[in-house]
């Protein structure tokens, strides 16, 4: 894709953190944006912002709920025009020990990371498919899809699972002409943590105080860890530019480079000779 001018942007998660530095991003290279999120208030904030750059429509959406992702596409297309770039970007920091996940933390977890990135292209492909125009994929997965860091069991396996979703269907959708790109972070100087911790279902696991004590000093390490990150904004430019470049994967940094090539030399190690 050369230019994304006049086109629109459908981005989840578009009112905070890496969204709304796609929003900025591609608003500011003329895309039409139509912001996804389940903040009402910062959804209002960011189409305050970004409405004097371009044309801007918002919409509250749970990504677990696909008969509300197919309203929100409806709604979204009928102001806006035909969605041809699509951010499946919505996602949380969940986690907590192996042991004590329980049910209801997996699907949680699994449907916004994993199930919301499968009803946007189950929502939106189609349509892109069958107007023939183009278009381009970016779904966020993570640094920890590339290989077993210590994010843990429950935000790894989602992640994984979004970085092959979306190399197969690059190979797929190469021959209609949409091009899809997959968005591993590093640290990026957002506030997931918080927002994760403040809706995360409670682990099968009862603390004592000393543990809860534990437990906030870790997300107070994790969350200035990320501080001290890329800022969205940069990452956003570093998406527009993937898709202007039609390049597969988005890398915010280098720091799972000796991961990856520890894995891999394991993988190629493991095959027969």
């Amino acid at each position: 894709m050369t230019d994304v001018r006049g086109r629109t942007a459908f981005i989840t998660g578009g009112a905070n953190g890496i969204g709304l530095g796609i929003a900025r991003a591609f608003g500011r290279a003329g895309a039409k944006l139509a912001l996804a999120d389940r903040d009402v208030a910062a959804l209002e904030r960011a189409k305050k912002e970004l409405g004097e750059l371009t044309s801007v429509e918002t919409v509250e959406l749970d990504v677990q709920n696909r008969d509300a992702y197919a309203r929100a596409a409806d709604a979204v297309e009928r102001k806006l025009g035909p969605v041809s770039l699509l951010f499946n970007n919505a996602g949380v920091a969940a986690g907590a020990p192996a042991h004590t996940l329980t049910y209801e933390l997996w699907d949680w977890a699994i449907g916004i990371n994993l199930h919301g990135v499968i009803h946007g292209i189950q929502t939106f492909l189609p349509r892109m498919v069958e107007r023939g125009a183009g278009g381009h994929i970016v779904n966020t997965a993570s640094g920890a899809g590339l290989a077993a860091t210590t994010a843990g069991v429950l935000y790894s396996t989602a992640k994984f699972a979004v970085v092959g979703l979306s190399e197969t269907l690059q190979l797929e959708l190469a021959a209609v002409g949409i091009g899809v790109s997959v968005l591993c972070p590093g640290p990026v100087a957002t506030d997931i943590i918080a927002r994760t911790a403040a809706s995360q279902p409670a682990a099968n696991e009862s603390l004592t105080d000393s543990e809860r004590a534990f437990r906030a000093e870790r997300v107070d390490a994790m969350t200035r860890v990320l501080q001290q990150g890329v800022s969205p904004d940069r990452v956003g430019e570093m998406v527009l530019a993937a898709v202007l470049g039609n390049r597969l994967y988005i890398h915010t940094d280098r720091i799972m480079a000796p991961l990856i090539e520890a894995r891999a030399r394991a993988l190629l190690d493991a095959m027969p000779r």
